[in-house]
């Protein structure tokens, strides 16, 4: 498992631009109509701003503590067959060195392991968030030289693509509010944006927020749309950085995958943020677009809509599943006879698939649905991450790398 962090408050970068424009709001003496009458009476969602950005949301029913571990819980129900015995070692899991993450991955534990998981059944393992550790990481956007040096196309390309898109439908919701009010205030189009996040900001905190009334359907499709561009530029398929960045550890799951389970374990939970799961998502090549996200306009139909994808909290999982072999099984006169007892079964008539389990979806592998339930078999998927390898080509020679430098992830091991 892949999973982001659990719901959080603003950055401090994002909620910095939020106060300043709540500072510049109240300098103005302009008492609000219309969509924005609610501002003349609202505060913001924390009372201590400086000490709760970044940090895990702790209140109402959308709190990240409580997500993290409802998780576990829910996990657990679905994946206890495959816990360790009281007699067995702890399973080890893994979270990179960021606050929010490591939390994250506390609350899930307390509820996938229980809660004094570590003394009893599991290890948490911190995985440095530095530029020292080249292709041995969680977060290949820190280790990854030139996706941070390369200013047109590399970590700023999702900020400049966004900002683009952003331009074709906030200046319409800022002349909106300047009507309602007769003029007398106006918005920049990072100001617009600051409000509708925090309409998800506060509905974390609070449970619901006014801000999301403020704007129509159309203004939400086109801020969905707006985050799936930042995604789609920043480190997805759109930037020349995100399908090798990603498949570091797309590659590390593959080898788990092929040893098999017997031999290295069963349970495999890595947490990190939303950055380092869409290159992972790019190296597999799930959401396939024929041709890059347009900025100009919002597309009427795409695949890549990360909104379903990478929310807080959001996970991607591959299961590996021994099924019986349906292309095996036995027929009278084209009426297929029902697979015998498990214990009579030889091992040629079981087979192993892949299965892609997002958010609780199952997600069929493109161009790999022959498997049961359109799961993938496994010598396909191999077969698929190779192939992929190859065309994306070398993380360490277009990261700008040294020969000394680690060239993939060692420490993913039980």
């Amino acid at each position: 498992m892949l999973s982001r962090h659990a719901e959080r408050y603003p950055t401090s970068s994002a909620g910095g631009r939020m106060l300043d424009l709540l500072e510049r709001i109240k300098e103005s003496n302009v008492t609000f109509r219309g969509a924005l009458e609610f501002v003349n009476r609202w505060q913001y969602f924390s009372i201590y701003p400086t000490q709760d950005h970044d940090q895990l949301t702790k209140t109402g029913p959308y709190a990240g503590t409580l997500s993290a571990f409802t998780t576990g819980t829910r996990l657990r129900t679905r994946y206890q067959h495959l816990l360790h015995t009281p007699s067995s070692s702890k399973t080890k899991f893994w979270a990179s060195d960021c606050a929010r993450v490591i939390e994250t991955a506390h609350h899930f534990a307390g509820g996938f392991f229980g809660l004094n998981w570590s003394s009893r059944s599991a290890t948490l393992h911190i995985v440095p968030e530095t530029p020292d550790l080249g292709a041995d990481t969680l977060t290949p956007g820190e280790t990854c030289t030139l996706y941070d040096q390369d200013l047109g196309t590399g970590h700023n390309y999702g900020i400049s693509q966004l900002t683009k898109f952003r331009s074709t439908y906030l200046p319409a919701i800022s002349a909106r509010f300047q009507d309602q009010n007769n003029g007398s205030i106006s918005f920049t189009d990072g100001e617009i944006y600051s409000m509708q996040e925090m309409c998800g900001f506060e509905t974390l905190v609070r449970g619901s927020s006014p801000w999301c009334n403020a704007f129509t359907r159309e203004d939400w499709l086109n801020f969905e749309y707006a985050r799936d561009v930042l995604h789609y530029y920043r480190a997805g398929p759109g930037n020349r950085y995100g399908a090798a960045m990603g498949w570091l550890w797309l590659n590390a799951t593959a080898e788990l995958i092929r040893r098999g389970p017997e031999e290295v374990g069963k349970l495999f939970f890595s947490f990190v943020h939303d950055g380092d799961i869409v290159p992972m998502l790019a190296a597999l090549d799930l959401f396939p677009s024929s041709e890059h996200l347009p900025i100009s306009h919002r597309p009427t139909s795409r695949n890549w809509r990360m909104s379903q994808v990478v929310p807080m909290n959001g996970r991607v999982i591959f299961e590996y599943l021994e099924c019986d072999n349906p292309r095996l099984a036995l027929s009278d006169g084209g009426r297929q006879i029902p697979p015998p007892p498990l214990e009579k079964r030889g091992e040629d008539r079981r087979s192993t698939f892949i299965r892609i389990n997002i958010n609780d979806g199952i997600v069929a592998i493109p161009d790999c649905t022959s498997g049961p339930g359109s799961s993938c078999p496994l010598e396909d998927f191999l077969a698929l991450v190779r192939r992929r390898g190859e065309e994306i080509g070398d993380f360490k020679e277009l990261c700008g790398l040294g020969a000394d430098d680690a060239d993939r992830i060692t420490f993913l091991r039980q």
